[in-house]
């Protein structure tokens, strides 16, 4: 593994589809940088973006579109929506995307070429891991909080260390690895266990510091890592533990995807996380038995605030 040292970036086209959290962080963490033309595809126009960052507030101008007729090719789409949004961003993929375009994908979740690449057209797919928490906190307010070393990993390959070379005019700390596969595990790990909880207790990361939950996400963990192995990740002997205090790196006030979509009355990325786990469980005849339990409930849950909003 290494930490991505680039050279200054050349001026690049940018769309960033889906401005949450993770969205809305990168999109100002691009256009404070000021090497790039970006354009942030919303449903209503914005004219900036609020930042709160550990090194400060800062506030963007932010051109934005709120109608994919009106798009054009870019060089690269950073594709910030929930994994379970995907097929919404279709229209907007299918006007941004051109032979020479990149399509980095800043979602959860494991396999993402697979998952973006059917609405990517002639574009290449960059798979990423995120490891920043990002919160929004109004339309056009976003909070950064940091967690762990890296805010973002990609690919030793030519694709992840262009994706390398856009960024490296932010502040966002990149990796570039060799290990992209076995981190998108690692951090699927996380996200089936605070999300879950976070959810379903509908309190923030604090609640994984009691005893009993933690006895809990262990046992998770224990399940998910063993799938994980099964689907080739190089998952060590101690992951479970690890997974847990890195965990920790989270301060307790922090939320989750899952815990803020429940809290706005939304449905939840479920299937690409507990119900990866479950799914790449039943392909390997690997049991998982809680988190089948966490899935039927947390597909309830989603289900009835998507049935509420329709």
């Amino acid at each position: 593994m290494c930490v991505s040292q680039q050279p200054r970036p050349s001026a690049q086209r940018i769309a960033i589809v889906g401005l949450g959290g993770i969205g809305g962080v990168v999109a100002a963490s691009v256009v404070h940088a000021g090497h790039h033309d970006v354009v942030a595809c919303v449903r209503r126009p914005l004219e900036r973006l609020t930042a709160e960052r550990p090194d400060g507030t800062i506030v963007v101008p932010l051109r934005s579109l709120a109608d994919p007729a009106a798009a054009t090719p870019v060089d690269w789409v950073l594709l910030c929506t929930k994994a379970h949004e995907t097929a919404s961003a279709a229209p907007w993929l299918a006007r941004l995307c051109g032979p020479g375009t990149r399509v980095a994908v800043l979602q959860n979740g494991i396999h993402q070429a697979r998952r973006v690449g059917p609405f990517a057209g002639a574009a290449r797919v960059v798979p990423t891991v995120v490891y920043y928490n990002g919160e929004r906190l109004a339309a056009d307010r976003v909070r950064l909080r940091h967690a762990g070393p890296h805010d973002l990993a990609m690919a030793d390959d030519a694709d992840g260390r262009a994706l390398a070379a856009l960024l490296a005019g932010t502040t966002l700390r990149l990796l570039v690895t060799p290990e992209l596969d076995t981190l998108a595990w690692r951090k699927l790990l996380l996200n089936v266990t605070a999300n879950p909880i976070t959810a379903l207790t509908l309190q923030r990361q604090a609640v994984l510091r009691r005893d009993d939950v933690k006895a809990l996400c262990l046992a998770v963990l224990q399940e998910a890592v063993a799938v994980g192995r099964a689907d080739g990740a190089a998952l060590a002997v101690d992951e479970a533990p690890r997974a847990f205090d890195y965990l920790m790196n989270y301060p307790p006030e922090a939320g989750t995807s899952m815990y803020y979509d429940r809290l706005a009355g939304r449905g939840f990325e479920v299937e690409a996380l507990t119900g990866a786990v479950v799914a790449a469980g039943e392909r390997h005849g690997v049991p998982t038995p809680l988190n089948r339990a966490f899935l039927a409930l947390l597909r309830a849950i989603s289900d009835a605030a998507t049935n509420a909003a329709a």
